[in-house]
Protein backbone atom coordinates (compact mmCIF):
# COMPACT_ATOMS: atom_id res chain seq x y z
CA UNK A 1 0.00 0.00 0.00
CA UNK A 2 1.46 3.24 -1.19
CA UNK A 3 1.98 5.66 1.88
CA UNK A 4 2.00 9.32 1.65
CA UNK A 5 4.19 11.66 4.31
CA UNK A 6 5.50 15.33 5.30
CA UNK A 7 8.10 16.42 3.01
CA UNK A 8 12.06 16.34 4.99
CA UNK A 9 12.56 19.70 6.58
CA UNK A 10 8.39 20.53 7.30
CA UNK A 11 7.00 20.69 11.27
CA UNK A 12 3.65 20.43 12.16
CA UNK A 13 2.37 22.98 14.73
CA UNK A 14 -0.96 24.18 15.69
CA UNK A 15 -2.92 25.23 12.54
CA UNK A 16 0.44 25.81 11.22
CA UNK A 17 3.15 24.30 8.80
CA UNK A 18 6.50 25.39 9.18
CA UNK A 19 9.51 24.74 6.79
CA UNK A 20 13.33 25.07 8.05
CA UNK A 21 14.77 25.88 4.83
CA UNK A 22 14.60 28.00 1.56
CA UNK A 23 12.22 26.90 -1.04
CA UNK A 24 12.56 27.24 -4.33
CA UNK A 25 10.46 29.61 -6.65
CA UNK A 26 7.48 30.28 -6.47
CA UNK A 27 7.31 29.87 -2.83
CA UNK A 28 9.83 31.73 -1.88
CA UNK A 29 9.19 33.14 0.97
CA UNK A 30 6.54 30.89 1.96
CA UNK A 31 7.81 29.05 4.89
CA UNK A 32 4.75 29.44 7.29
CA UNK A 33 1.43 28.18 6.33
CA UNK A 34 -1.51 28.86 7.75
CA UNK A 35 -4.00 25.21 8.24
CA UNK A 36 -7.80 24.67 8.72
CA UNK A 37 -8.61 21.67 10.87
CA UNK A 38 -9.50 19.17 8.35
CA UNK A 39 -5.81 19.38 7.18
CA UNK A 40 -3.99 19.78 10.28
CA UNK A 41 -6.08 16.09 11.25
CA UNK A 42 -5.10 14.57 8.40
CA UNK A 43 -1.30 15.93 8.29
CA UNK A 44 -1.10 14.20 12.02
CA UNK A 45 -1.84 10.93 10.45
CA UNK A 46 0.77 10.65 8.30
CA UNK A 47 2.51 8.43 7.12
CA UNK A 48 -0.57 6.92 5.69
CA UNK A 49 -2.42 6.11 2.95
CA UNK A 50 -4.36 8.78 1.01
CA UNK A 51 -7.80 7.70 0.21
CA UNK A 52 -8.84 10.23 -3.53
CA UNK A 53 -10.64 12.32 -1.12
CA UNK A 54 -7.80 12.71 0.88
CA UNK A 55 -5.91 13.44 -1.84
CA UNK A 56 -8.52 16.46 -2.62
CA UNK A 57 -8.09 17.80 0.31
CA UNK A 58 -4.62 18.03 0.85
CA UNK A 59 -3.94 18.62 -3.41
CA UNK A 60 -1.94 22.44 -2.80
CA UNK A 61 0.55 20.46 -0.50
CA UNK A 62 0.89 17.63 -2.71
CA UNK A 63 1.16 20.24 -5.54
CA UNK A 64 3.97 22.00 -3.69
CA UNK A 65 5.84 19.00 -2.62
CA UNK A 66 4.94 19.63 0.77
CA UNK A 67 3.49 16.01 0.85
CA UNK A 68 4.96 13.18 -0.93
CA UNK A 69 5.37 9.68 -1.25
CA UNK A 70 7.17 8.07 1.62
CA UNK A 71 9.92 6.95 -0.75
CA UNK A 72 10.74 10.74 -2.15
CA UNK A 73 11.40 12.18 1.24
CA UNK A 74 14.92 13.49 1.14
CA UNK A 75 17.49 12.65 3.88
CA UNK A 76 19.69 15.33 4.94
CA UNK A 77 23.71 14.80 4.22
CA UNK A 78 25.81 14.69 7.11
CA UNK A 79 28.93 16.51 5.67
CA UNK A 80 29.76 18.92 3.10
CA UNK A 81 31.03 16.38 0.60
CA UNK A 82 28.13 14.50 0.27
CA UNK A 83 25.90 17.62 -0.16
CA UNK A 84 24.56 18.78 -3.98
CA UNK A 85 25.72 22.41 -4.62
CA UNK A 86 24.28 25.13 -6.72
CA UNK A 87 25.85 25.59 -10.07
CA UNK A 88 26.54 28.98 -9.36
CA UNK A 89 27.59 29.49 -5.74
CA UNK A 90 28.79 28.12 -2.90
CA UNK A 91 25.21 27.12 -1.19
CA UNK A 92 24.26 23.16 -0.51
CA UNK A 93 21.70 21.60 1.11
CA UNK A 94 24.28 20.26 4.32
CA UNK A 95 25.14 24.01 4.91
CA UNK A 96 21.46 25.25 4.86
CA UNK A 97 19.80 22.15 5.31
CA UNK A 98 16.43 21.95 3.35
CA UNK A 99 17.50 24.05 0.20
CA UNK A 100 15.55 23.57 -3.00
CA UNK A 101 17.54 23.90 -6.49
CA UNK A 102 15.16 24.30 -9.60
CA UNK A 103 15.67 22.34 -12.53
CA UNK A 104 18.85 24.11 -13.72
CA UNK A 105 20.46 23.36 -10.45
CA UNK A 106 20.05 26.77 -9.08
CA UNK A 107 19.52 27.85 -5.21
CA UNK A 108 17.25 30.46 -4.76
CA UNK A 109 19.31 32.79 -3.95
CA UNK A 110 20.71 32.46 -7.55
CA UNK A 111 17.52 32.42 -8.57
CA UNK A 112 16.35 35.54 -7.08
CA UNK A 113 19.60 37.26 -8.49
CA UNK A 114 17.80 40.04 -11.00
CA UNK A 115 15.16 41.19 -7.71
CA UNK A 116 18.06 41.70 -5.57
CA UNK A 117 20.42 42.92 -7.58
CA UNK A 118 19.60 46.73 -6.68
CA UNK A 119 19.09 45.96 -3.08
CA UNK A 120 21.67 47.82 -1.32
CA UNK A 121 20.48 48.47 1.86
CA UNK A 122 17.47 48.69 4.52
CA UNK A 123 18.97 52.27 5.74
CA UNK A 124 19.08 55.21 3.46
CA UNK A 125 22.92 54.94 1.06
CA UNK A 126 25.39 57.61 1.69
CA UNK A 127 28.89 57.71 0.31
CA UNK A 128 29.55 61.35 1.49
CA UNK A 129 29.09 63.67 4.32
CA UNK A 130 29.25 67.49 4.75
CA UNK A 131 31.64 69.17 7.30
CA UNK A 132 29.39 69.12 10.58
CA UNK A 133 29.48 73.08 11.73
CA UNK A 134 27.49 71.89 15.07
CA UNK A 135 29.46 68.83 16.14
CA UNK A 136 33.33 68.04 16.78
CA UNK A 137 32.65 65.15 14.17
CA UNK A 138 31.06 64.97 10.72
CA UNK A 139 30.48 60.85 11.30
CA UNK A 140 30.77 58.19 14.17
CA UNK A 141 31.22 54.74 13.49
CA UNK A 142 31.29 51.34 15.49
CA UNK A 143 35.15 49.79 15.31
CA UNK A 144 35.53 46.30 16.02
CA UNK A 145 39.35 46.05 14.95
CA UNK A 146 37.67 43.13 12.15
CA UNK A 147 38.13 43.60 7.95
CA UNK A 148 35.03 45.48 7.42
CA UNK A 149 35.27 48.13 10.57
CA UNK A 150 38.53 48.82 9.65
CA UNK A 151 37.85 49.06 5.73
CA UNK A 152 35.01 51.52 7.06
CA UNK A 153 37.43 53.85 9.39
CA UNK A 154 40.02 53.87 6.66
CA UNK A 155 37.36 54.97 3.99
CA UNK A 156 36.34 57.78 6.52
CA UNK A 157 39.23 59.24 8.10
CA UNK A 158 42.22 58.63 5.29
CA UNK A 159 39.93 58.66 2.29
CA UNK A 160 37.62 61.16 3.16
CA UNK A 161 39.88 62.99 5.88
CA UNK A 162 36.53 63.03 8.08
CA UNK A 163 36.25 63.56 11.93
CA UNK A 164 35.27 60.16 12.91
CA UNK A 165 34.51 59.31 16.21
CA UNK A 166 35.40 55.48 16.69
CA UNK A 167 33.09 53.60 19.34
CA UNK A 168 34.25 49.99 20.45
CA UNK A 169 32.33 48.22 22.83
CA UNK A 170 34.97 45.80 24.34
CA UNK A 171 33.68 42.27 24.51
CA UNK A 172 34.96 39.53 26.31
CA UNK A 173 35.85 37.36 23.36
CA UNK A 174 38.04 40.02 20.86
CA UNK A 175 40.40 38.19 19.04
CA UNK A 176 44.58 39.23 19.29
CA UNK A 177 44.22 40.68 16.29
CA UNK A 178 41.53 42.31 16.22
CA UNK A 179 43.17 44.09 19.39
CA UNK A 180 45.87 44.66 17.68
CA UNK A 181 44.50 46.90 14.43
CA UNK A 182 42.74 48.96 17.06
CA UNK A 183 45.96 50.01 18.69
CA UNK A 184 47.88 50.15 14.85
CA UNK A 185 44.84 52.02 13.76
CA UNK A 186 45.31 54.80 16.74
CA UNK A 187 48.56 55.39 15.57
CA UNK A 188 47.97 55.68 12.14
CA UNK A 189 44.96 58.24 12.08
CA UNK A 190 45.16 61.82 13.68
CA UNK A 191 41.43 62.68 12.61
CA UNK A 192 39.62 59.99 14.51
CA UNK A 193 38.58 59.78 18.29
CA UNK A 194 38.80 56.31 19.82
CA UNK A 195 35.75 55.92 22.20
CA UNK A 196 35.89 52.31 24.40
CA UNK A 197 32.92 50.81 26.73
CA UNK A 198 32.67 47.80 28.67
CA UNK A 199 30.20 46.36 30.55
CA UNK A 200 30.37 44.87 33.91
CA UNK A 201 31.24 41.24 34.21
CA UNK A 202 28.51 40.90 36.83
CA UNK A 203 26.02 42.32 34.48
CA UNK A 204 27.03 41.07 31.25
CA UNK A 205 27.11 37.74 32.63
CA UNK A 206 23.43 37.80 33.71
CA UNK A 207 22.62 39.05 30.23
CA UNK A 208 24.58 36.80 28.17
CA UNK A 209 23.30 33.71 30.42
CA UNK A 210 19.63 34.31 29.17
CA UNK A 211 20.68 34.76 25.79
CA UNK A 212 22.45 31.42 25.58
CA UNK A 213 19.08 30.17 27.31
CA UNK A 214 17.41 31.70 24.36
CA UNK A 215 19.63 31.32 21.27
CA UNK A 216 22.31 28.92 21.96
CA UNK A 217 25.08 31.41 22.02
CA UNK A 218 25.50 34.92 23.23
CA UNK A 219 25.82 37.03 20.26
CA UNK A 220 24.46 40.76 21.11
CA UNK A 221 26.51 42.45 18.76
CA UNK A 222 25.82 45.36 17.74
CA UNK A 223 22.46 45.86 19.93
CA UNK A 224 24.08 46.45 22.95
CA UNK A 225 26.86 48.63 21.55
CA UNK A 226 24.10 51.01 20.42
CA UNK A 227 22.55 50.96 24.02
CA UNK A 228 25.86 51.90 25.33
CA UNK A 229 27.13 54.89 22.94
CA UNK A 230 23.96 55.93 21.40
CA UNK A 231 23.64 58.68 24.62
CA UNK A 232 27.34 59.74 23.44
CA UNK A 233 26.49 60.47 20.24
CA UNK A 234 23.41 62.43 21.23
CA UNK A 235 25.88 64.54 23.28
CA UNK A 236 28.36 65.25 21.05
CA UNK A 237 25.70 66.16 18.30
CA UNK A 238 27.45 63.86 15.78
CA UNK A 239 25.28 64.34 12.84
CA UNK A 240 25.93 60.84 11.33
CA UNK A 241 26.05 57.56 12.51
CA UNK A 242 27.72 55.06 10.03
CA UNK A 243 27.73 51.85 9.52
CA UNK A 244 29.29 49.41 6.67
CA UNK A 245 28.31 46.27 6.51
CA UNK A 246 29.61 44.14 3.30
CA UNK A 247 26.95 44.15 1.08
CA UNK A 248 26.27 40.20 1.87
CA UNK A 249 25.12 41.03 5.12
CA UNK A 250 22.24 43.25 4.13
CA UNK A 251 20.76 40.83 1.97
CA UNK A 252 21.23 38.35 4.18
CA UNK A 253 17.93 40.39 6.16
CA UNK A 254 16.00 39.48 3.23
CA UNK A 255 16.78 35.74 2.16
CA UNK A 256 16.40 35.34 6.01
CA UNK A 257 13.60 37.12 5.81
CA UNK A 258 13.67 39.61 8.31
CA UNK A 259 12.88 42.58 5.78
CA UNK A 260 10.35 42.97 2.88
CA UNK A 261 11.66 43.91 -0.38
CA UNK A 262 9.93 47.49 0.12
CA UNK A 263 12.63 48.10 3.00
CA UNK A 264 15.10 48.39 -0.01
CA UNK A 265 13.59 51.28 -1.90
CA UNK A 266 14.44 54.42 -1.55
CA UNK A 267 11.17 55.33 -1.82
CA UNK A 268 10.17 53.44 0.50
CA UNK A 269 12.21 55.40 3.10
CA UNK A 270 10.91 58.97 1.77
CA UNK A 271 7.25 58.15 1.94
CA UNK A 272 7.78 56.50 5.79
CA UNK A 273 9.61 59.75 6.50
CA UNK A 274 6.89 62.03 5.25
CA UNK A 275 4.20 60.09 7.32
CA UNK A 276 6.38 60.18 10.54
CA UNK A 277 7.00 64.16 9.77
CA UNK A 278 3.75 64.83 9.61
CA UNK A 279 2.75 63.29 13.04
CA UNK A 280 5.87 65.91 14.55
CA UNK A 281 5.05 69.05 13.45
CA UNK A 282 1.47 68.31 14.80
CA UNK A 283 2.94 67.78 17.75
CA UNK A 284 5.11 70.84 17.36
CA UNK A 285 8.02 68.94 17.23
CA UNK A 286 10.80 69.39 14.27
CA UNK A 287 10.78 67.59 11.07
CA UNK A 288 13.28 64.72 10.38
CA UNK A 289 15.96 64.19 8.07
CA UNK A 290 16.95 61.43 6.24
CA UNK A 291 18.03 58.77 8.39
CA UNK A 292 16.98 60.36 11.70
CA UNK A 293 13.99 58.21 11.79
CA UNK A 294 15.63 54.96 11.02
CA UNK A 295 17.54 55.80 14.42
CA UNK A 296 14.87 56.42 16.64
CA UNK A 297 12.71 53.37 15.57
CA UNK A 298 16.28 51.36 16.42
CA UNK A 299 17.52 53.02 19.83
CA UNK A 300 13.08 52.69 20.70
CA UNK A 301 13.44 49.07 19.42
CA UNK A 302 16.26 48.76 21.89
CA UNK A 303 15.00 50.41 24.43
CA UNK A 304 11.44 49.46 24.69
CA UNK A 305 10.16 46.21 22.84
CA UNK A 306 9.53 45.27 19.54
CA UNK A 307 6.32 46.99 17.49
CA UNK A 308 3.01 46.02 18.05
CA UNK A 309 2.77 45.36 14.34
CA UNK A 310 6.49 43.13 14.46
CA UNK A 311 3.28 40.39 15.79
CA UNK A 312 1.10 40.44 12.80
CA UNK A 313 4.07 40.19 10.39
CA UNK A 314 5.94 37.20 8.55
CA UNK A 315 9.19 39.16 9.40
CA UNK A 316 10.48 38.32 12.25
CA UNK A 317 14.17 38.67 13.55
CA UNK A 318 14.74 36.15 16.03
CA UNK A 319 18.09 37.11 17.63
CA UNK A 320 16.82 40.73 17.78
CA UNK A 321 13.46 39.40 19.94
CA UNK A 322 15.79 37.44 22.13
CA UNK A 323 19.15 40.08 23.00
CA UNK A 324 15.64 42.26 24.39
CA UNK A 325 14.51 39.56 26.32
CA UNK A 326 18.07 39.39 27.97
CA UNK A 327 18.53 42.78 28.12
CA UNK A 328 15.84 42.84 30.97
CA UNK A 329 18.03 40.65 33.47
CA UNK A 330 19.69 44.01 33.94
CA UNK A 331 17.54 46.27 35.98
CA UNK A 332 18.01 50.22 34.83
CA UNK A 333 20.41 48.78 31.61
CA UNK A 334 18.19 51.03 29.30
CA UNK A 335 17.73 53.75 31.16
CA UNK A 336 20.92 56.37 29.67
CA UNK A 337 18.98 54.87 26.08
CA UNK A 338 15.65 55.78 27.27
CA UNK A 339 16.73 59.43 28.24
CA UNK A 340 19.15 60.13 25.27
CA UNK A 341 15.93 59.09 22.96
CA UNK A 342 13.75 61.59 24.63
CA UNK A 343 16.27 64.31 24.69
CA UNK A 344 17.31 64.10 20.63
CA UNK A 345 13.90 63.10 19.85
CA UNK A 346 13.01 66.59 21.64
CA UNK A 347 15.18 68.25 19.83
CA UNK A 348 16.24 66.34 16.69
CA UNK A 349 19.42 66.21 17.39
CA UNK A 350 19.57 62.57 15.86
CA UNK A 351 22.40 60.96 14.50
CA UNK A 352 20.84 59.91 11.07
CA UNK A 353 21.97 56.45 10.37
CA UNK A 354 23.29 55.35 6.77
CA UNK A 355 24.46 52.65 5.49
CA UNK A 356 28.05 52.86 3.31
CA UNK A 357 28.02 51.02 -0.07
CA UNK A 358 31.37 48.97 0.36
CA UNK A 359 30.71 48.14 -3.78
CA UNK A 360 30.51 51.44 -4.74
CA UNK A 361 33.55 52.47 -2.75
CA UNK A 362 35.65 49.65 -3.90
CA UNK A 363 35.64 50.85 -7.67
CA UNK A 364 31.83 48.83 -7.99
CA UNK A 365 33.21 45.70 -6.44
CA UNK A 366 34.44 44.89 -3.06
CA UNK A 367 37.35 41.86 -3.04
CA UNK A 368 37.73 40.71 0.33
CA UNK A 369 41.60 39.89 -0.33
CA UNK A 370 42.02 43.60 -1.86
CA UNK A 371 40.58 44.78 0.86
CA UNK A 372 42.72 43.40 3.92
CA UNK A 373 45.83 44.48 1.40
CA UNK A 374 44.52 48.11 1.48
CA UNK A 375 44.24 48.10 5.14
CA UNK A 376 47.06 46.27 6.24
CA UNK A 377 49.53 48.89 4.03
CA UNK A 378 47.16 51.86 5.22
CA UNK A 379 46.24 51.76 8.72
CA UNK A 380 47.87 48.54 10.24
CA UNK A 381 45.24 46.22 10.21
CA UNK A 382 46.42 42.85 11.25
CA UNK A 383 44.67 39.88 9.64
CA UNK A 384 44.07 36.25 11.46
CA UNK A 385 46.93 34.18 11.81
CA UNK A 386 45.39 32.18 8.84
CA UNK A 387 45.59 34.68 6.12
CA UNK A 388 43.18 32.52 4.11
CA UNK A 389 40.06 33.88 6.67
CA UNK A 390 37.72 36.43 5.16
CA UNK A 391 34.50 36.65 6.63
CA UNK A 392 34.91 36.77 10.33
CA UNK A 393 37.83 38.54 11.97
CA UNK A 394 37.37 40.34 15.13
CA UNK A 395 35.74 37.37 17.69
CA UNK A 396 36.88 34.27 18.86
CA UNK A 397 33.63 32.74 19.23
CA UNK A 398 32.20 33.47 15.43
CA UNK A 399 33.10 30.17 14.93
CA UNK A 400 30.80 29.03 17.90
CA UNK A 401 28.31 31.29 16.92
CA UNK A 402 28.09 29.86 12.80
CA UNK A 403 28.22 26.56 14.52
CA UNK A 404 25.19 27.29 17.35
CA UNK A 405 22.72 28.76 14.53
CA UNK A 406 23.71 25.77 12.36
CA UNK A 407 22.53 23.15 14.76
CA UNK A 408 19.46 24.96 15.68
CA UNK A 409 18.52 24.99 12.42
CA UNK A 410 19.59 21.39 11.38
CA UNK A 411 17.45 19.95 14.38
CA UNK A 412 14.45 22.21 13.17
CA UNK A 413 14.94 24.21 16.49
CA UNK A 414 14.76 27.56 14.41
CA UNK A 415 13.40 28.56 11.11
CA UNK A 416 16.41 31.22 11.46
CA UNK A 417 19.32 30.22 8.73
CA UNK A 418 22.70 30.39 10.02
CA UNK A 419 24.32 34.15 8.75
CA UNK A 420 27.01 32.93 7.12
CA UNK A 421 25.92 30.30 5.23
CA UNK A 422 23.91 32.89 3.70
CA UNK A 423 26.38 35.47 3.60
CA UNK A 424 29.38 33.27 2.01
CA UNK A 425 27.12 31.76 -0.17
CA UNK A 426 26.54 35.39 -1.71
CA UNK A 427 30.46 36.33 -1.43
CA UNK A 428 30.76 33.98 -3.99
CA UNK A 429 27.68 34.25 -6.08
CA UNK A 430 28.69 37.98 -6.08
CA UNK A 431 32.42 36.94 -6.84
CA UNK A 432 33.87 39.02 -3.26
CA UNK A 433 35.81 35.74 -3.11
CA UNK A 434 36.36 32.64 -5.47
CA UNK A 435 34.27 29.36 -5.39
CA UNK A 436 37.68 27.61 -4.23
CA UNK A 437 37.79 30.55 -1.45
CA UNK A 438 34.36 29.90 -0.45
CA UNK A 439 34.51 26.14 0.17
CA UNK A 440 37.75 26.68 1.71
CA UNK A 441 36.20 29.33 4.42
CA UNK A 442 33.32 26.66 4.79
CA UNK A 443 35.76 24.02 5.30
CA UNK A 444 38.08 25.86 7.87
CA UNK A 445 36.79 28.59 9.35
CA UNK A 446 32.81 28.68 9.91
CA UNK A 447 31.46 25.98 12.00
CA UNK A 448 29.46 23.96 9.83
CA UNK A 449 29.68 20.78 11.47
CA UNK A 450 27.59 17.84 13.44
CA UNK A 451 30.57 17.47 15.58
CA UNK A 452 30.85 19.64 18.53
CA UNK A 453 32.69 23.16 17.97
CA UNK A 454 36.09 23.15 20.22
CA UNK A 455 35.46 27.45 20.07
CA UNK A 456 32.36 26.95 22.35
CA UNK A 457 34.49 26.51 25.30
CA UNK A 458 35.60 29.62 25.39
CA UNK A 459 31.75 30.97 25.78
CA UNK A 460 31.03 28.21 28.42
CA UNK A 461 34.15 29.20 30.52
CA UNK A 462 32.49 32.77 30.22
CA UNK A 463 29.67 32.02 31.46
CA UNK A 464 30.15 29.52 33.93
CA UNK A 465 28.10 29.50 37.08
CA UNK A 466 31.08 29.11 39.10
CA UNK A 467 32.84 32.17 38.03
CA UNK A 468 31.55 35.18 40.36
CA UNK A 469 29.19 37.53 39.40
Amino acid sequence: MTEYNLQSRWKLEHRKLLYFGMRKAPYFLKHTLKINAVVEQLLHALPKHLTAQEKNVLKPYLDQGIVVLTNEVKTLPKSLEKAQFCVECVANDFLIPGIEFNDLGLCPMCEERTITQSFKSVLPVKNTFERSQKSRFDVALFYTGGKDSSYLLYYLAKVKKYRVLALTWEIPFISKSAKQSIENAKKHLDNVEFLSRKIADQDLKKIYRKLHQLSGNVCACPSLAYLMFYPDMVQENVPYFVVGNEPVQMLNLYFNRFAPKLAYREQTHKWLLRLANIFRVLSLKKPLKMGQLHTLLTMKQLAYKDPWFKRYSSYKHEILTNILIAFNEVKGLRNGLKHAIKKSSRTARIPAFVQIDFNDISGGHYDWKAIQETIKKAIGWVGPEDETKGLHTSCQIEKCKDHTQFIRFYAMESQMIPFSAIEVSLASRGQHISRTQAIHEINNHLGFSLESEPSCQIMVDYLDESSPL
